[in-house]
């Protein structure tokens, strides 16, 4: 008898002990950053860019799914500073999204703690600076976050042997604050002067030391994102084919690329194989649909490799069909075993009706001279307040206005207005947008806050007739598009997460011009199952400072 209530005693500690494991935090990863100005040489003239910590690019945060990811930002710089984690969902959490419309800045002298996690999300993002044209400067960095454990991960055994991080994007050599002036007198930033691969800029010398190395016959995965401000880039490295296997959190099906082109503010990984004779090999990025071509390289070397890299690089392909039938060849892997959209079930998209249909038509105009860029006939400018804090203590008052911009373009395009641009959608409703570029050049539009499915595109305007040429199936669930000159581009999503959420260009002389706008999206039950309470560490700035805290939301159910 003593035995087996001992053995029982045993069973409840061990049933309590797995219990208290399942209802423990993820874990926690610890960041402080130091955010300074610094010089480097790039393109062969010094400048000043922002470094963390000392580095350019920034600090990598490798993470995985659900932890729980702590930064602790010190501005070192002269001016307000913040920090925005590119394609984080921040499931119920817009407070840590790092934008002007939901955070007040981090003033120079000071520090500020994000917290956020990378909530049911997997795959390759990256953070930068978000106010002004700080990113034109650097501040950017990689963000990676891997399956947990017990999710297989879709690709063929044995795992990749390194796992590497490409940061692509062009670059001026201007100053980032002069770049601002200019945009302010009405001027434009003109074309890039070069490219920059992981902080170096320019083609690389056969006898450059290597960026990457490797083994025989192994297997690596590349991470590459374009962090850049306007130009589309091909990236490709001679003489090796490259899987692709995930886009902006989802994994994809696996198809075989000689090279890909990466738009604005988008990432991919790809797998590459080790396969050929041991030597030097070129990785590369062109710009694409802009004159005067620009590229960047860095070597690869196969290790003991003694053979410098042929001369003979492939081109960048030619024209915008060829990117089109790209981007339609891409397919989401539906077999995979990883984080899905939320809500559970909305993968199955195409059998979901549509409640509402917004239609975003790119304009462009000038006021007293200046250019700004808009959509609908409205071009966005950022308050002293957040919106976001305006709008939880309620003093939206002489702040903004909701719903200043109508669901469908204007039918004659006059004057652009200038106001706090902000729409309201109705918590969890599945809703198309279409966005519609008539501009000679490229656009690349993103979401915060949600993946959504991009299922068409294709050239002129938009009509009700294209949606039989949409991908109901298996498109792939990420948060950027891009949309091509004189062109459209369409997504659906289900706006299930409570919060202020941006939509913008992510061509950034674009979006600092005012195509711009925020998606206020407020749970009915103003429940903590749907959003969380402002951050106690919030800072405050504008009608909020010294208000009482709102009430709470009401508890989960």
């Amino acid at each position: 008898m003593a035995t087996t209530a001992r053995a029982a005693a045993g069973v409840v500690l061990v049933l309590a002990a797995l219990l208290a494991l399942a209802g423990a935090e993820d874990p926690y990863l610890f960041f402080e950053w130091k955010v300074t100005y610094g010089t480097k040489t790039l393109l062969g003239a010094p400048q000043k860019v922002i470094l963390i910590n000392g580095e350019f690019p920034g600090p990598r945060i490798n993470c995985s799914s659900n932890n729980n990811i702590v930064v602790n930002v010190f501005n070192q710089l002269d001016q307000p500073l913040l920090f925005h984690w590119n394609g984080m969902q921040h499931r119920k959490n817009s407070w840590m999204d790092g934008l002007p419309g939901t955070n007040c800045p981090i003033v120079p002298g000071t520090n500020f703690t994000y917290k956020w996690q990378p909530k049911d999300q997997i795959g390759t993002f990256f953070y930068f600076p978000s106010i002004g044209m700080q990113r034109a400067a650097g501040g950017y960095g990689a963000i990676t976050v891997v399956s947990r454990l017990l999710i297989p991960v879709p690709f063929d055994p044995p795992p990749p042997e390194s796992d590497h991080v490409v940061l692509i994007g062009d670059w001026y050599t201007k100053d980032h604050e002069a770049m601002a002036r200019m945009l302010d007198a009405g001027k434009g930033l003109g074309r890039p002067e070069g490219v920059v691969i992981n902080g170096v800029a320019g083609p690389a010398a056969p006898s450059s030391p290597p960026m990457f190395t490797f083994e025989a016959g192994r297997t690596y995965r590349f991470r590459v994102c374009n962090t850049g401000l306007k130009a589309s880039l091909n990236f490709r490295i001679q003489g090796h084919d490259m899987r692709l296997v995930e886009m902006e959190g989802s994994h994809t099906v696996q198809d075989m690329y000689d090279s890909l082109d990466v738009h604005v503010g988008h990432c991919l990984s790809v797998l590459v194989d080790a396969d050929q004779k041991p030597g030097d090999y070129y990785l590369v990025a062109s710009t694409r649909f802009i004159h005067d071509a620009r590229s960047a390289s860095a070597v690869i070397r196969y290790a003991g490799s003694s053979t410098p890299p042929s001369p003979d690089v492939p081109e960048p392909p030619a024209g915008y069909a060829w990117s089109i039938n790209q981007w339609r060849s891409f397919r989401w892997n539906l077999t995979a075993s990883a984080a899905r959209p939320n809500p559970q079930g909305s993968y199955h998209y195409g059998q979901i009706n549509i409640t509402r249909t917004i239609k975003l038509m790119v304009s462009r105009g000038h006021i007293d001279g200046k250019l700004k860029y808009g959509f609908n006939g409205v071009s966005h400018r950022d308050t002293e307040t957040p919106l976001k804090l305006a709008e939880y203590f309620n003093v939206t008052e002489g702040v903004f206005s909701y719903n200043q911009m109508g669901d469908v373009p204007p039918a004659v395009n006059g004057p652009l207005h200038v106001v706090p641009n902000v729409i309201t959608a109705e918590f969890r409703t599945f809703i198309e947008i279409i966005f519609e570029n008539p501009e000679k050049s490229m656009d690349s539009l993103h979401v915060n806050g949600y993946a959504f499915f991009g299922v068409g595109m294709g050239p002129g305007k938009w009509s009700p007739e294209l949606r039989k040429t949409y991908n109901l199936l298996d498109a792939v669930s990420r948060h950027t598009i891009q949309v091509y000159p004189r062109s459209w581009s369409a997504i659906m999503l289900t706006f299930d997460n409570a919060g202020m959420w941006n939509i913008r260009s992510n061509i950034w002389e674009r979006h600092y011009l005012g195509e711009q706008l925020y998606m206020s999206i407020i749970s009915p039950a103003r429940s903590l199952r749907d959003e969380y309470n402002m951050p106690e560490n919030a800072l405050r700035c504008g009608k909020v400072v010294g208000l009482p805290l709102p009430p709470s939301y009401a508890p989960a159910r």
